[in-house]
């Protein structure tokens, strides 16, 4: 299962992503739940946020967009993060991971 976000009439952010829903998947069925926030609010500037949130709701992984010069994305550079952006926020999941796991 794949929480990507919905469409709504709001129009600051791409998608309105649903922490619930990541919750509520983890709780009804048996299946990996998968966060995709670059998808979920489509700002780069809040991947990592809506990520970071994901993993502490219990995502059972992240999908984010990456690519070595966002700007220049033949597709989505608009939520697209750059390596060292990517970087940072691998080393962020991972200590969230250490702390959910013990």
């Amino acid at each position: 299962m794949c929480e990507r976000g919905i469409r709504s009439n709001e129009q600051a952010y791409r998608n309105t992503f649903d922490i619930n829903a990541l919750v509520m998947l983890k709780d009804k069925t048996h299946l990996p739940v998968i966060a995709d926030p670059s998808h979920g609010i489509g700002v780069r500037a809040f991947v990592d946020k809506i990520a970071m949130a994901s993993a502490i709701a219990g995502a059972d992984g992240v999908i984010v967009e990456v690519h070595e010069q966002p700007e220049r994305a033949m597709s989505d550079g608009q939520q697209t993060l750059s390596y060292r952006e990517a970087e940072q926020l691998y080393q962020k999941l991972n200590a969230i991971a250490k702390l959910r796991d013990a």
